[in-house]
């Protein structure tokens, strides 16, 4: 028998609590990156490692010498929390002002510039699927795509209201070699590693 609150927004709210309070005591007990999303909690099993975060440490520094003094392109924690809509996202690199980087506990996601994913070997489709859902609804401006397993990756923007929710409405392609724009700044995608063939 189920049991309905009465209040269905405050059981929605009660079982993120639960989830978040079960990711950040899993964080340092198993290997790989914890998130949630609407679904439930999404586990990465492996922990990024070779053209992953170095995919990720190169579109940081390139970024770095763009940005002016107030922003940084940082790659650390915390994660990225929407309560509300009970989304909680670790982007691989954001665009954030350092203000908005100095507070204690989660990042507010309409805070970031950008958040830019380098796609999971292990699980494309959280980058590519739900992540492309849950950043305009979390409010993030702009989020960038970087695949290594196929050497391309895509730049979506302009937030706009659609019967499923937000959505990007612009989508700009690209594949490695290209100069790629994200946000007011443009990077070259030149020597990004590709994952080698399983």
């Amino acid at each position: 028998m189920t049991i309905a609150p009465d209040n269905p927004q405050q059981g929605a709210s009660h079982l993120y609590r639960t989830m978040r309070d079960f990711v950040q005591a899993m964080d340092d007990t198993l290997p790989g990156k914890f998130e949630i999303t609407k679904e439930g909690i999404v586990h990465d099993m492996l922990s990024p490692g070779g053209p992953h975060e170095v995919t990720a440490a190169r579109i940081s520094r390139r970024l770095e010498k763009m940005l002016p003094d107030a922003l940084l392109a940082h790659t650390g924690t915390p994660d990225v929390e929407d309560e509300p809509e009970g989304i909680m996202r670790h982007p691989d690199v954001m665009v954030i002002a350092w203000a908005d980087l100095d507070v204690q506990g989660s990042i507010d996601p309409r805070a970031l510039v950008a958040a830019i994913e380098v796609v999971s070997q292990s699980n494309p489709e959280n980058d590519w699927v739900t992540k492309m859902r849950d950043y305009p609804l979390m409010g993030v401006p702009v989020y960038v795509i970087f695949d290594p397993r196929t050497g391309d990756g895509a730049v979506l923007t302009d937030i706009h209201a659609t019967p499923d929710g937000p959505r990007y409405a612009t989508r700009k392609d690209f594949v490695y070699g290209e100069d790629v724009t994200i946000g007011d700044w443009t990077i070259s995608t030149e020597g990004l590693p590709r994952y080698a063939a399983p």
